[in-house]
């Protein structure tokens, strides 16, 4: 049974990447980028958020933060991240959990973890190794679909600007975090990613959160790089979040971590 379930998803998974190769060399308008020595459009490959030094696993969209609404307040106060430096006993962190990571959290993530995008001639994919997570965004609409939501990744729209890929999601809930920080959004959030291929190895993403229920004004992040994992690390890995494996690892490793306080 084992063989039989390894065979079946190579062979889903060769069709996504020929597909993908398929529409990356398909004759087009679209201009080259003699930088990465392909197409611009072409944002294929399994990448690695660049961490700066010292950042460790708490990435955040950027150092100024917004300031946050009433609602905002008290839905921050309340977190209790499981990681970084605002970590404490008996931590709420959806992840700890086994509730989906949600975006942009993914993808600050993925200098522990690295994600997959595979791209097809309607969506572009991204496959998140934590998880497992499969994320669609559609090229072949403009608009959201009517009455969407709340749903943990929204509903993901995209387009080319250019060189860039803008991604334009709304429909979320409220429950997932922005980072490992305990930073949190409503179930207003309207995220807009734009991403760049600068070259062969690199890619750079931007994006605003415009929350007007938790935050006063956008949170525009910083510049964020992400580098092309190396052939010699092989495909993304089986990683999914087991309730009792998570339980086990906090009780092991993460709480005897936590620095102990007088409170």
């Amino acid at each position: 049974m084992r063989n039989w379930l390894i065979v079946l998803r190579t062979a889903w998974m060769a069709i996504f990447l020929l597909s993908g190769l398929a529409w990356a060399q398909a004759p087009s308008d679209q201009s080259s980028s003699k930088s990465s020595g392909g197409s611009s459009h072409d944002l294929s490959g399994i990448w690695r958020f660049q961490r700066r030094p010292g950042q460790g696993a708490a990435a955040v969209p950027s150092d100024t933060v917004p300031p946050l609404t009433v609602w905002g307040k008290e839905k921050f106060a309340a977190t209790k991240p499981g990681y970084g430096p605002r970590a404490a006993p008996g931590g709420n962190d959806p992840d700890l959990h086994c509730d989906p990571t949600g975006v942009p959290r993914a993808l600050l993530m993925a200098g522990l973890l690295p994600f997959e995008i595979v791209q097809t001639p309607d969506r572009v994919h991204m496959f998140f190794e934590w998880q497992h997570m499969w994320r669609e965004i559609w090229l072949n609409r403009r608009e959201h679909v009517s009455n969407v939501g709340p749903l943990w990744l929204g509903d993901s729209i995209g387009w080319w600007e250019g060189d860039a890929f803008v991604v334009d999601t709304v429909g979320f809930n409220d429950k997932s975090w922005l980072d490992n920080n305990g930073d949190i959004h409503s179930d207003q959030m309207h995220l807009i990613e734009r991403y760049q291929r600068v070259d062969q190895n690199t890619l750079k993403l931007n994006f605003t959160i415009d929350d007007p229920k938790a935050y006063t004004q956008p949170w525009v992040s910083d510049t964020k790089l992400f580098s092309l994992s190396p052939a010699s690390k092989g495909p993304i890995q089986e990683v999914f979040c087991a309730s009792d494996e998570e339980d086990s690892f906090t009780n092991r490793i993460r709480m005897p971590a936590i620095p102990k306080t007088n409170n």
